[in-house]
């Protein structure tokens, strides 16, 4: 009984031996060779950064403010009510109540009593808003090209070159998009945008023609400027692959392990993010280091450098990004810096940033500056009579504030310390937006 028993698993085994004809494929593309790590198997300490959590920190009030500006500016009346207002913390990012935020800065937003209900808070922009405003956007129209260019570069990286209006609009502050782009942008350049419906009745942006002149990614542009000219010309001749800048935590780039895998990951070759990857095998180095120049350069396209990570999630399909595509941004702490501030999860481009401060910064990040000056002198004359304080005073001197605040950011950065905690968990779970 137990020799029948032997030959009965032994017959079973043999049968699923796979033939000849069912063996591995040895013709493989160069690119297919590169199997030896997958996204999932590899897990770094996360170092918190202060000087760009600083930033980021900082930044999050300076956006609530400038959409409750906008939305004021929308509004027909040209008010809003502190019950209207009331359901949008978590939309804002906030973490404190909306109406305890208008109320922080009196320089922004003036609060007077509903004309018919007295106890029925109701806030407007006030002089200095609306100057600050006219100056924002007066960048928006010296701009505008190069808004339309970021705008086709966006759509360029898409599978179908379409993006959902929905999943647009959240990215709206962080590309430097006007506030009204979707009715007086687009409709200006029929030639590069048009509005679809996709088959499930949902809203798109679709790209008129491909753009060949914004073909070039931000690392392509930046190597071909730099002093790395030469290095970026024997890229283009397909004699060298094209490193991404690293800068990495303290404590991380002298390690001789990660030291190791990044040499060997920057001499991958590089695959541009506006190029066709359907035929890259989805579980190779190749592919791996195809994501990382995707989201390299979504975030060169964002004025500030760093957004969300839940906004990147919703346009994951259209990028062609795995499912776990966010697990690159610890993987790759020389290029990507995860933030955990604000109860929320932000990526920010590390080489954007030096010394707590943008290294090349967009027109509009310096009006932002400029309305985040006059947040924090509303926040130090608060109580004390906003009136007394004439607006010239307010718009005075606001470089040597902001050459302080950089100041600050500096000092967080200096006097950085390496926290390190696992990051696992901030991976799988998602974010409370």
């Amino acid at each position: 009984m137990t020799f029948k028993i032997k030959h009965f698993l032994f017959s079973i085994l043999k049968s699923q031996k796979p033939t000849p004809s069912e063996g591995p494929n040895l013709l493989l593309l160069p690119h297919q060779c590169h199997q030896c790590r997958g996204i999932t198997k590899v897990r770094l300490k996360w170092v918190k950064n202060r000087g760009l959590d600083h930033i980021i920190d900082t930044e999050t009030d300076l956006k609530a403010a400038c959409l409750l500006k906008d939305a004021i500016k929308r509004s027909p009346i040209g008010f809003l009510t502190a019950k209207s207002v009331a359901d949008w913390q978590k939309l804002l990012g906030l973490t404190v109540p909306v109406l305890r935020f208008l109320r922080r800065y009196p320089t922004l937003f003036h609060e007077f009593p509903h004309t018919r209900y007295a106890n029925f808070p109701c806030f407007k922009l006030t002089d200095t808003a609306l100057l600050l405003d006219s100056q924002e956007q007066t960048i928006h129209q010296d701009r505008e090209s190069d808004t339309v260019e970021r705008l086709c570069r966006l759509l360029m990286m898409m599978k179908t070159r379409t993006v959902e209006l929905q999943s647009l609009y959240p990215l709206k502050w962080d590309l430097g998009l006007p506030d009204d782009f979707a009715k007086v942008l687009v409709p200006k350049y029929p030639d590069h945008f048009r509005f679809i419906k996709a088959s499930n009745g949902v809203a798109c942006l679709r790209l008129a023609e491909w753009r060949e002149e914004f073909a070039a990614s931000a690392l392509e542009r930046n190597s071909e400027s730099s002093k790395l000219g030469q290095e970026y010309r024997q890229f283009k001749r397909g004699q060298t692959a094209l490193a991404f800048p690293m800068s990495f935590p303290r404590g991380y780039g002298a390690q001789k392990k990660v030291k190791s895998w990044m040499e060997e990951f920057q001499k991958l070759p590089y695959i541009s993010p506006y190029g066709d990857s359907r035929n890259i095998d989805p579980n190779s180095d190749l592919m791996e280091k195809r994501v990382v120049g995707v989201l390299h350069e979504m975030l060169s396209l964002t004025i500030h450098k760093k957004t969300k990570r839940n906004y990147l999630r919703s346009l994951r399909e259209e990028l062609n990004l795995p499912h776990k595509f966010t697990r690159i941004f610890t993987r790759y702490p020389g290029i990507f810096y995860l933030s955990l501030k604000c109860k929320t999860t932000t990526v920010a481009l590390r080489e954007g940033y030096r010394r707590g401060k943008l290294v090349d910064p967009h027109p509009l990040v310096r009006a932002r500056e400029k309305f985040y000056h006059v947040m924090r002198t509303g926040l130090l004359y608060r109580g004390k009579g906003i009136n007394l304080l004439p607006q010239q005073d307010i718009l005075l001197d606001m470089e040597d504030e902001t050459e302080q605040e950089g100041s600050e950011a500096e000092e967080n950065e200096a006097g950085d310390e390496c926290y390190e905690e696992e990051i696992s968990e901030v991976e799988e779970g998602s974010d409370d937006e």
